[in-house]
């Protein structure tokens, strides 16, 4: 790859390098600027462990006076999840820990108040049945380790663990490194910079340094456009007409984190705080750029190159659990070890914004907004796609779905009708 992009758009300049055969994946992602209201953002894809796209573009804040620059990083949400269960997945495959072995193994405590059935892979399906909590976090709770564990420890499951399926948005990250900690003797955020970060030479960190904060930019919240239709999942509905509904307790009480808390003194929403970058938070709180993300799943997507054997990779592509109603999204869900499958929802009201139509083999994660990783063992390539201007959606949305489609195309995939792409 060696052919300097540099765009200039009205929507702010597009540079990077691009191969020449992949020119149409670039053009993806330049029109989702000039149709798609995309305002920063970043792409790179890998195929065979070679770079064929890497590409940023845009501004780095909603005033439009920071262009995104080659270093620019940002908060990738549920993204993050993927860095924390690669590491669940590597002890795994290291024989540290027993995939089917009941949590309290490793953590003694876990069991306590009807518990002590739940097990490790419980814990990656979103099976193990603590997706919240029942009463309020302390405010900025989210930021105490040590804490969380210990809410975690004191919560009853909400269902017999293993019985139903329910995306843990916020718990899994503590969950999973907690496990992590008990096992390696390292925080989650140690281990993953110790284990993967620093031996890929990935820019990707759970807990920020803050010498790297000028190169973050800000997440700016969806907000419905005059004149836009109004987009209302059933979960949304849920939230607003059933607020003692496991969905709606399992999103209120988070300790502050989540959009409504403004901090004027920051002058920025919540999980874009000092405090919320430093911490740990190994479910939303990871912070890199599509180069990052790609760079994480390219040895998943080619053998596994020394992170995990090419025997787990299996393991780790296939579906581990899933459901035709997740218990806290209300839409058909499915997951492997942690990560998320092609999940063809088109056919429901907003299928469009509850979807994500990758390879039948392919496993990664979205996160809050549009953001995606993932490796795909089939066509050995990885993919990553991080922004700052939030779109509305359960799952994946158009704006990224988009490249994602542009990519399969240019590796020789024919038809998505199955619900996945395919050659």
């Amino acid at each position: 790859m060696n052919s300097f992009v540099s765009k200039t758009l009205d929507h702010g300049a597009i540079q990077g390098e691009c191969d020449p055969e992949w020119s149409g994946v670039l053009e993806a992602f330049a029109l989702n600027f000039r149709e798609r209201g995309e305002l920063g953002a970043s792409l790179c894809v890998t195929v065979g462990g070679n770079t064929v796209i890497d590409v940023w573009g845009g501004w780095a804040n909603k005033e439009k006076t920071r262009p995104w620059e080659r270093d620019t990083i940002c908060v990738i949400f549920s993204a993050t999840k993927a860095a924390t269960v690669l590491c669940v997945n590597i002890l795994i495959d290291r024989g540290a820990i027993d995939l089917h072995a009941p949590v309290s193994r490793y953590w003694p405590e876990f069991a306590r108040h009807g518990k002590q059935s739940g097990t490790v892979e419980m814990i990656l399906n979103h099976s193990i049945g603590v997706p919240g909590f029942r009463e309020p976090l302390k405010d900025d709770g989210f930021a105490d380790w040590d804490y969380m564990v210990r809410r975690i420890e004191e919560e009853r499951p909400w269902w017999n663990p293993g019985e139903r399926m329910g995306y843990h948005g916020l718990t899994i990250g503590w969950l999973a490194g907690e496990l992590v900690r008990r096992v390696s003797g390292r925080s989650l955020g140690t281990f993953f910079k110790e284990q993967v970060a620093d031996p890929l030479g990935l820019d990707f960190w759970i807990g920020l340094p803050e010498a790297m904060e000028p190169r973050v930019t800000h997440m700016v919240p969806y907000r419905r456009q005059p004149g836009e239709e109004e987009i209302i999942s059933d979960f949304g509905t849920n939230l607003v007409q059933n607020p003692d509904s496991d969905s709606a307790v399992a999103m209120m009480h988070h300790g502050g984190y989540w959009f409504e808390n403004y901090v004027e003194t920051a002058g920025c929403y919540a999980p874009d705080t000092r405090r919320a970058h430093a911490a740990e938070i190994g479910a939303v709180g990871g912070i890199t750029n599509a180069r990052g993300l790609a760079a994480m799943y390219a040895p998943l997507a080619n053998g596994g190159q020394g992170l995990v054997s090419r025997e787990h990779i299996d393991r780790m592509s296939q579906v581990s659990m899933c459901a035709m109603s997740d218990a806290i999204m209300l839409k058909p869900s499915r997951y492997a070890l942690g990560f998320m499958k092609a999940m063809d929802n088109r056919h429901r009201r907003l299928g469009h914004l509850e979807s994500l139509i990758i390879g039948d083999r392919a496993f990664g994660h979205i996160g809050m907004g549009g953001h995606l990783g993932f490796a795909d063992p089939d066509c050995q390539t990885s993919f990553g796609y991080t922004m700052n201007k939030m779109q509305a959606g359960l799952a994946f949305n158009p704006r990224g779905q988009s490249l994602v489609d542009a990519t399969y195309r240019q590796l020789g995939y024919k038809t998505d009708v199955a619900g996945f792409w395919a050659r």
